[in-house]
């Protein structure tokens, strides 16, 4: 080898060990000043329950402010896109919900919702619950789907609006259980359930959260939970696919991203503390209250949900024709 190419080689060597000392040095020093975490969604929902529990959790662990950030708009996407136009520093982070899925087969996005992130942990998971007023005659999902089939495009069901993850997993049973139901939308979920218990509806595949208070009031009857298992807070309520509709399994879901290109070493440094917090029995009693179950895993388990479901919600979006609002 020439003298010249030797140190050529020296240099690169020299390069390539200054690299690796100085990404482990970042990490090292992480986080070194507060943190902000982007709730796309509006203040005291779920979300930002789960966003605000998240951040003073994290605060403690990584011994610096996590600070709350609620950014709603464009079913969640305006803060998404807040999130990934920053640094990828971890110093911003976003967290998403299932709806995210839901968003590249309605909307024209401005970015790549797979390539364009970096997923970092799946934070919780929780069913839909499928509730009718109690003057519907029909209290199991089989009792329901034969009085649709008795009265084809008569039963009315509420959503949280056109698209929303609510809308597509009643869709997406209507269109296993081969029967039609008309699509009643509304503007977020607490208008739908009032109709609901007024009785301008029939039946509504609701937020676990929302709903369990009024099941429990015995104002709304339970047929099924969405999951493909059944929940602590109901547990004589059967899942969808027990009910006779193998493979129905649909969770509304949270998750931590960062923007694309985040340093490995960061996010596993959040996703081992987020999994550290998952695993603490407070969390699983805040969440169960709600319906909810602590998610966490790792990052590639959390892309690969992602990629599944955008896929998903791609075909039932095509097949039925569902057009945003």
């Amino acid at each position: 080898m020439k003298l010249s190419q030797f140190k050529r080689a020296r240099l690169i060597v020299a390069a390539l060990v200054l690299s690796l000392q100085s990404a482990a040095g970042f990490a090292d020093m992480y986080p070194n000043r507060p943190i902000k975490l982007i709730v796309t969604f509006v203040p005291g929902g779920g979300a930002d329950i789960i966003g605000r529990y998240l951040a003073q959790a994290l605060t403690k662990a990584l011994d610096q402010p996590v600070i709350v950030e609620n950014k709603p708009g464009a079913g969640g996407m305006l803060g998404v896109e807040a999130g990934l136009a920053a640094p990828a520093d971890g110093y911003t982070l976003t967290l998403i919900s299932s709806s995210y899925t839901v968003n590249p087969s309605l909307y024209k996005l401005k970015f790549d919702p797979v390539n364009d992130i970096t997923p970092i942990v799946q934070v919780s998971q929780g069913p839909l619950l499928v509730v009718v007023n109690p003057a519907v005659q029909a209290k199991s999902l089989q009792e329901l789907v034969s009085l649709g089939k008795s009265r084809p495009s008569q039963l009315n069901y509420a959503s949280s609006g056109q698209g929303s993850a609510l809308h597509l997993g009643a869709a997406l049973f209507s269109d296993m259980a081969d029967f039609k139901m008309n699509h009643v939308p509304y503007k977020g979920g607490g208008a739908a359930l009032n109709d609901l218990l007024g009785g301008q509806v029939d039946l509504y595949f609701a937020a676990t959260a929302s709903a369990l208070p009024l099941v429990k009031a015995g104002k709304l009857r339970p047929l099924a939970v969405t999951s493909a298992k059944r929940i602590a807070a109901l547990p004589d309520t059967p899942t969808v696919a027990e009910s006779g509709f193998k493979g129905y399994d649909v969770t509304l879901w949270y998750g931590l991203v960062g923007p694309k290109g985040l340093p490995p070493e960061i996010v596993n440094r959040i996703n081992a503390e987020v999994n550290k917090v998952l695993v603490r029995k407070e969390t699983s009693a805040k969440l169960e209250i709600d319906g909810a179950s602590a998610a966490g895993g790792t990052p590639a388990q959390f892309q690969a949900i992602l990629s599944k479901e955008i896929d998903l919600w791609r075909r039932i979006v095509t097949k039925l024709g569902v057009k945003p609002e």
